[in-house]
């Protein structure tokens, strides 16, 4: 039992490590680059995972697989021309990143498939761990991503549905942003979030993988 949990952290650490790392380390790069360099100077343009990790959030997707998050970017949209767009941009910005992640994993697992009969016979306690650790990695990006694009402060989603929206729906929005911490916590604690979340999931997991299992 104790063996079986300390295989899962070992191989589930480096996939969700990186996906954290990455989602918020392309928010801050995206930021510089349009004008803020709030978060470079305050060493976010980084993949060391310690800059970005939020313990809880970490926590959440060891744990669920599916919900989890990292320390916010610090943003300042004064910097940029366009401020609402931008912001759009940067809020885009991880969940693009972690769908990149994503299909780069998808095309690591179809060769670890494909070269599975060579592969595993030749480094049999190397091939199987990076083999599952490439699968987990698309199930774990993908999550985020979708995860990330829910349209609940304060999440990525809901600064680009501010964007989206008129200024005064944009307004109106923007005021449950003090709650929107835990409306969240209601639509996970409820399983409401998973229900919408796990079939997209599903279907962009099948459809990065080609259906291969």
């Amino acid at each position: 039992m104790i063996q079986e949990y300390i295989q899962r952290i070992l191989l589930t650490a480096p996939p969700i490590l990186l996906a954290l790392t990455v989602h918020e380390c392309a928010h801050a790069w995206v930021a510089n680059k349009l004008g803020d360099p709030t978060a470079r100077m305050l060493g976010r343009v980084t993949l060391n995972p310690i800059r970005h990790l939020d313990p809880l959030g970490t926590i959440m997707l060891f744990f669920s697989g599916l919900f989890g998050w990292a320390k916010p970017v610090p943003v300042n949209p004064r910097n940029f021309r366009n401020p609402s767009r931008s912001m759009m941009w940067v809020a885009l910005a991880g969940p693009l990143s972690n769908l990149f992640l994503a299909a780069i994993s998808a095309l690591a697992y179809k060769l670890f498939i494909i070269g599975g009969p060579v592969l595993g016979s030749r480094f049999p306690a190397v091939y199987s761990p990076l083999a599952l650790m490439a699968e987990i990695s698309i199930v774990i990006n993908v999550s985020l991503a979708v995860f990330n694009m829910v349209p609940v402060p304060p999440l990525d989603g809901s600064k680009v549905l501010s964007n989206l929206l008129p200024a005064d729906k944009a307004f109106r929005f923007a005021r449950l942003e003090p709650y929107g911490f835990m409306i969240l916590m209601v639509l996970i604690i409820t399983g409401v979030l998973n229900k919408f979340v796990s079939p997209i999931v599903y279907v962009m997991v099948g459809l990065l993988t080609g259906g291969i299992s």
